[in-house]
């Protein structure tokens, strides 16, 4: 395994007082987006943002601002730190003492993909300050790795619209422009959901005919999303999961159910308890319900690494 000081490690590889830097914006994703589960994702300009620093020593120091202040941990247990931290071990570096900042925007435990942001975050800053030029492809598929299902690491890393899907090599996925036409709406809850608790909610099997017809939804989607948004109510239509986890997040169900009755295309978003909606043509919404906050987001751009700097 190779090791490195703040004095020689970076890509500079010049010597140095204090080690390298460097920061990454990675945005909100809602995966599944009605019937693509574990495989549909769309990237969301809900950014966070994290700093991270090389120092001497073994230390890891986390300081948050925003979402999950003063509740997530400060230290290596962090999931950016433990993704960084497992990251050097995939490039086979032995990880260096590490001052992270991270200015939280996505919402925790909402279904928006703060895990994956956080995954891929650590991901890009260790390839970064370590100068180890990862691909797109080799980071995807050890954030599939590390997150389990690729659905919300694929939109996160890459951008748009993205088809995921896991092979022998690891997760892999294809991004698509969204038409311009579609407009995302998020309906944050002030409640908190957990996706352990809502993959446990899923049966083991599900009816023959409910596969072929969430198959034909998300083969749907996939052309309403990018080219013929007029089908979109039509190819959000879910029989696969959302009504199994829906005795776990009534108010959501709630609404889920009232926006599809007014004809707007809605979904859970991920594991949820958020409910994404899909406006076409700056079509109105409704505003949202007690305990809720309506946002209106753009479609994202990926993962982007904002500024590095080497060893000063």
């Amino acid at each position: 395994m190779g090791s490195f000081t703040p004095q020689t490690y970076g890509s500079a590889g010049v010597a140095a007082t204090s080690g390298p830097r460097a920061t990454v914006r990675v945005p909100a994703t809602s995966a599944n987006l009605g019937p693509g589960f574990d495989s549909l994702g769309l990237a969301l300009d809900l950014c966070d943002e994290v700093t991270a620093e090389a120092t001497s020593g073994t230390a890891i120091t986390v300081e948050v601002d925003g979402e999950g202040a003063g509740t997530v941990p400060g230290d290596e247990r962090h999931l950016v730190a433990a993704s960084m931290l497992r990251t050097f071990k995939h490039l086979d570096l032995a990880a260096p003492g590490l001052k992270l900042k991270c200015r939280n925007r996505i919402p925790h435990a909402r279904g928006l993909g703060s895990s994956s942001a956080a995954i891929v975050a650590g991901i890009m800053l260790a390839d970064a300050l370590a100068g180890a030029g990862m691909t797109r492809g080799q980071k995807l598929a050890l954030a599939g790795e590390i997150e389990g299902h690729p659905d919300n690491v694929a939109p996160c890393l890459l951008g748009g619209f993205t088809i995921a899907y896991s092979t022998e090599d690891g997760a892999k996925a294809v991004a698509l422009d969204p038409s311009p036409r579609i407009h995302p709406w998020v309906y944050i809850p002030q409640t908190k959901g957990l996706t352990s608790v809502a993959r446990a909610a899923l049966p083991d099997k599900v009816a023959y005919a409910d596969a072929v017809f969430n198959l034909s939804r998300a083969a749907l989607l996939v052309a309403a999303v990018s080219r013929q948004p007029s089908r979109l109510f039509e190819a959000t239509d879910d029989r696969l999961h959302q009504r199994f986890r829906a005795a776990g997040m009534p108010e959501s169900t709630r609404l889920l159910n009232q926006l599809r009755t007014a004809g707007i295309a809605a979904a859970i978003s991920g594991a949820g308890p958020t409910v994404l909606a899909l406006a076409v043509d700056g079509a109105e919404v409704p505003e949202a319900p007690s305990g809720f906050t309506a946002r209106r987001l753009q479609v994202a751009d990926g993962a982007s690494q904002v500024a590095t700097a080497a060893n000063e």
